[in-house]
């Protein structure tokens, strides 16, 4: 397995990146990870980390694209030496590179990926999807899109509900996951015109599709793949995502407001820790940029090692079971009407 790895991409790069490909290279010991970056710097943070193996090469890309620089794609056109630039052509043109991961700009990670890679044939627009915890422990759940179509047509919900289907089936083992739209209640004709007409086309698709949702019911595990908007589906999962750092944050607070408080937080120690574990979206990897010929994650801005650690395990489990392939031929075996 061989992926690349934009280095100089996210708030913690190179240091945290570098981190997690050597911790990742250790882990995966028939791992070959590519990093794209300044290689003076790079090479500095792998002696930190006293890795002097061979399972990490760099290739050098001196220009960085900040989440600060405007017009993503204009970057993408105006760097051809950044970091992530140099890592979605590695992507593109070798075969046996099956993954990129990258921290970096949300927007330029998605226009490189549309520019540079393309989309699966019979996609109409790839999506973000992201991994959500749930109160079932034994799986998440999946939101696309996340952020990359602000405005979209019914058919494009389609597709996303057709490739998040198969995603979360090959992710997750589930033979027939659940598929909900997000909706502004649960009734068939609740919505805007977008999802009403997304909902009687959503029924019509070989898929679990088990009808609306409301945003409170999106962690709830009564749901395996949300569908919604680009616009939606961020307002979604931020509010989730703010909601859960919201809950975390109150809970210290009152621990360390008072002994008694303290002392009944040591003996339940292991319950916190285990709903910490539970509500850190970090843990489940980044947002897999699911249509798009090649794999692209990703992973949270202010990442830490264990978080992109995470992201490359996701990388990794993603391109092994070959899920571009499944799409592409499912896709072809339908006619969807928009």
């Amino acid at each position: 397995m061989k992926i690349v790895v934009d280095g100089f991409g996210g708030d913690n790069a190179p240091g945290e990146i570098v981190k997690a490909c050597v911790m990742a290279v250790r882990e995966f010991p028939d791992l070959e990870i590519i990093i794209t970056g300044k290689t003076d710097e790079i090479q500095k943070c792998l002696t930190e980390n006293d890795y002097l193996g061979s399972k990490i090469k760099i290739v050098e890309a001196p220009d960085v694209i900040s989440c600060e620089d405007e017009n993503p794609a204009m970057q993408i056109r105006q760097k051809p030496n950044s970091s992530l630039v140099v890592a979605v052509n590695i992507l593109k043109e070798d075969d046996d590179v099956k993954a990129l991961v990258s921290a970096g700009s949300t927007g330029a990670v998605l226009s490189a990926g549309f520019l540079k890679v393309g989309r699966i044939r019979g996609v109409s627009r790839p999506a973000l999807a992201p991994t959500l915890p749930s109160k079932d422990v034994s799986k998440g759940v999946v939101l696309l899109d996340c952020g990359a179509n602000a405005d979209c047509k019914p058919i494009n919900l389609c597709h996303f509900a057709l490739m998040g289907s198969i995603y979360y089936s090959k992710m997750f083992g589930v033979e027939n996951p659940k598929v909900a739209l997000l909706s502004n209640g649960t009734e068939d004709a609740k919505g805007k015109e977008l999802t009403k007409e997304a909902f009687q086309m959503l029924k019509k698709l070989p898929i679990n599709f088990v009808g609306n949702m409301e945003a409170r019911e999106l962690i709830s595990g009564k749901y395996d793949v949300v569908v919604a908007d680009g616009f939606a589906g961020n307002v979604a999962l931020k509010a989730t995502e703010g909601a859960a750092l919201f809950v975390l944050d109150t809970l210290k607070e009152n621990i360390m407001s008072s002994f008694k408080a303290k002392l009944g937080a040591m003996l339940m120690k292991n319950t916190f820790k285990s709903l910490k574990t539970r509500l850190d979206y970090k843990q489940y990897g980044g947002s897999l940029f699911l249509g798009c010929k090649k794999n692209i994650l990703k992973a949270h801005g202010d990442s830490k090692a264990p978080a992109f650690l995470a992201c490359i395990r996701q990388a990794i489990n993603v391109a092994k079971h070959d899920i571009n392939a499944e799409i592409e031929k499912t896709l072809a075996t339908l006619e969807i009407e928009e």
